[in-house]
């Protein structure tokens, strides 16, 4: 098939084609809200200095087939700066797809357009689920890469919301809902739900934000609303998030002030539990359990599918749907490196110092021996 590829330097241009961007995110299965085009254009004006946004499109005929918006940056690794791409919405960005509906051929016009046009040692993608027409794109990358990876960046528990989540859990989930019930009566704290739309959404994330800020999350400044160019993103993308009906967030309220929160974004059925925060001096509530048992109580009244973790640490999530999960999904970061001279070094640099790593994690794993035990001859 022949393809029309153009190169755009921006989702926020007035002739970006919007219409037909939000056609292909349709047809994609694995999209999720963090392609959506209002999400993007909010990630595109919180850009840092130094980094340059592309975006490649790939037309047959009046219907797109791709569009990849990559950021360009110089980014330090083993002492030195490379160039370095990533998808537009890294590291905010919990699940994406990529929106690609190409044949071979198209796949491979595409790689080379990308070499062309944004010479690199480094194409970096994170969060990206298995599956789907993506996947063959990723395996012609990493066909044509020097070197290439394809690792786990966690595995996200999801609930699949039945006519059984009517019952209370069973086990120790059941003595500790409870427990978190009872405490919040006693001090009259008492949950609410919140569809906001485009003109109540600010005051909703100001509420939130304040949390988040008093909260461990605001200390260590790694919250969703640490830093100026953070909150930019937040109440941008979220107001045109809110505007689509996309945003749902539950609170517990104490005395008219809000102590505790899950902000969640609904597509296709699909709760995404994207962040939580609650005030330090509430901890013993456990305002958290009892939040996401209102999610799956709300999806039972409205008939959604799904409740989804979204992102979870890779090693050692506390992540409560852990608790009630009935699935998991697998994400996972490809990192593909060029052919250039820098980016065959970036990747021998790599797969050296991950043998070293396994190494090390090897021998740490060995048990010791005793002090009159002799090594074996291989050693």
């Amino acid at each position: 098939m022949d393809y029309r590829l153009q190169w755009m330097t921006g989702l926020c241009a007035a002739d970006f084609p919007r219409d037909a961007y939000a056609r292909l995110q349709a047809q994609v299965p694995q999209a999720t809200p963090f392609n959506q085009l209002g999400w993007l254009q909010a990630a595109e004006r919180a850009l840092e200095p130094g980094q340059e946004l592309q975006v490649l499109l790939a037309w047959a005929g009046d219907e797109l087939r791709l569009c990849l918006p990559l950021v360009c940056a110089r980014e330090r690794r083993f002492g030195l700066r490379w160039t370095v791409l990533r998808h537009l919405g890294h590291p905010l960005s919990d699940r994406i797809a990529l929106l690609c509906r190409l044949d071979a051929d198209g796949r491979r016009q595409v790689r080379t357009a990308i070499r062309r046009h944004l010479p690199h040692a480094l194409l970096q993608l994170h969060e990206l689920v298995e599956g789907g027409e993506q996947e063959a794109l990723l395996e012609d990358w990493a066909a044509a890469s020097s070197t290439h990876e394809r690792r786990p960046s966690c595995r996200v528990p999801v609930h699949a919301i039945d006519e059984g989540d009517r019952r209370e859990p069973s086990g120790d989930l059941r003595y500790k809902l409870r427990r978190a019930r009872k405490r919040a009566a006693a001090c009259d704290a008492r949950v609410q739900r919140l569809t906001p739309d485009g003109a109540s959404i600010g005051a909703a994330l100001e509420a939130i934000a304040a949390i988040e800020q008093a909260s461990w999350k605001g200390d260590q400044g790694v919250g969703i609303f640490s830093g100026e160019r953070r909150r930019q993103w937040m109440r941008e993308a979220f107001g045109a998030l809110a505007a689509a009906g996309l945003v749902r967030i539950v609170l517990l309220e104490h005395q008219g002030r809000c102590i505790s929160y899950r902000l969640g974004l609904l597509e296709r059925g699909r709760l995404y539990d994207y962040n939580l925060a609650f005030l330090p001096e509430y901890a013993e509530l456990g305002s958290g359990r009892l939040l996401l048992d209102e999610w799956i109580r709300w999806g039972l009244e409205d008939g959604w599918q799904w409740i989804d973790a979204s992102r979870v640490s890779l090693q050692g999530s506390s992540h409560q749907l852990h608790e009630r999960m009935t699935g998991e999904l697998l994400q996972l970061r490809w990192s593909f490196y060029s052919w250039r001279p820098d980016g065959i070094a970036l990747g021998l640099a790599h797969r050296l110092w991950s043998a070293v790593k396994a190494r090390r994690l090897q021998s740490a794993d060995q048990p010791p021996r005793s002090s009159g035990e002799r090594p074996c001859p291989a050693e």
